[in-house]
């Protein structure tokens, strides 16, 4: 059964070890957002969010609502953003441990 666990566990890290899926759950974690906010932030054609979505989608880290013709993404559990930030303050500590920390990154 653990090792089941930790496999699951595995393929969600798998789901977020994409810079531009971090971003989009970024955005997402600020407001919930359509596919052409996202694509706006993140630089990337409507195409490849729409890809990425659907692979966050997929492992249930997004869900949607559709508002007439607009589908909103937001994030599936609070604790997905919580997860997130964790990390990159973990990031960030070893960044400042080891002197590296550029002064324009910020931990929300």
């Amino acid at each position: 059964m653990k090792k089941h666990i930790f496999s699951l566990q595995a393929d969600i890290c798998r789901t977020l070890g994409n810079p531009k899926r971090l971003e989009i759950i970024d955005a997402l974690c600020e407001k919930e957002s359509t596919v052409t906010e996202l694509a706006e932030r993140a630089g990337i054609p409507n195409a490849n969010v729409s890809q990425h979505l659907a692979v966050l989608r997929a492992k249930k880290l997004v869900t949607t609502r559709r508002e007439g013709v607009n589908i909103f993404y937001s994030i599936a559990n609070p604790k997905i953003s919580t997860a997130c930030n964790m990390m990159r303050e973990v990031l960030f500590q070893q960044l400042q441990e080891g002197g590296m920390l550029a002064k324009n990154f910020k931990v929300k």
